[in-house]
């Protein structure tokens, strides 16, 4: 709703009334009778106030990939040296789906959930944290997959699924770079 909310505004536009846009990105609840109330902010709710943050500062989806690039690592590092065999059978299954992808938007919704693995499998709460914040915000940063690189990205994934299999934080990290 915040998306609908602000696509249509620029810097400088007069927002809705605090109330609304409150609202509009969950912050408040109104109980009849008893007055508004400040909600926990899930990390959807915190995901949209980045994007608004974003959009009032004129950022594309593409300039966060340097954040996604060292969170990606992080999370790569941590999960090689855990081994959490859960999430590496979330991965391997990933795998297995992303090579039999038959569309562009059945490759990046698997993409999506190789990676949630991935950070999952990292055991630490603060890539956890920021990728439910930022996950939105980093699957833009996705393009379209033509179906001649699909090989390819899914070899990628293919090496940082091993090294993170094969406890190899190193070749985790390295592995990760090829892959954004």
């Amino acid at each position: 709703m915040v998306h609908l909310l602000l696509s249509s505004l620029e810097v400088g536009d007069r927002l809705p009334s605090e109330r609304v846009f409150a609202g509009a990105i969950g912050a408040v609840e109104r109980r009849s009778g008893s007055g508004t109330y400040l909600r926990s902010l899930s990390s959807p709710m915190t995901g949209d106030a980045l994007a608004m943050g974003m959009m009032a500062n004129n950022l594309v989806p593409g300039s966060m990939m340097p954040v996604r690039v060292g969170l990606e690592r992080e999370a790569r590092r941590q999960a090689a040296k855990r081994g959490d065999h859960i999430n590496l059978a979330r991965m391997a299954v990933a795998l297995d789906t992303m090579r039999e992808s038959a569309d562009d938007h059945g490759f990046r919704e698997v993409d999506k959930v190789f990676h949630d693995a991935l950070v999952a499998a990292s055991g630490v709460r603060g890539p956890q944290f920021f990728g439910e914040i930022l996950r939105n915000t980093l699957t833009v940063t996705v393009r379209e997959v033509p179906l001649d690189e699909r090989d390819h990205l899914h070899g990628l994934h293919v090496e940082i699924y091993e090294a993170v299999r094969d406890g190899d934080p190193a070749r985790a990290m390295k592995a990760v770079d090829g892959a954004l």
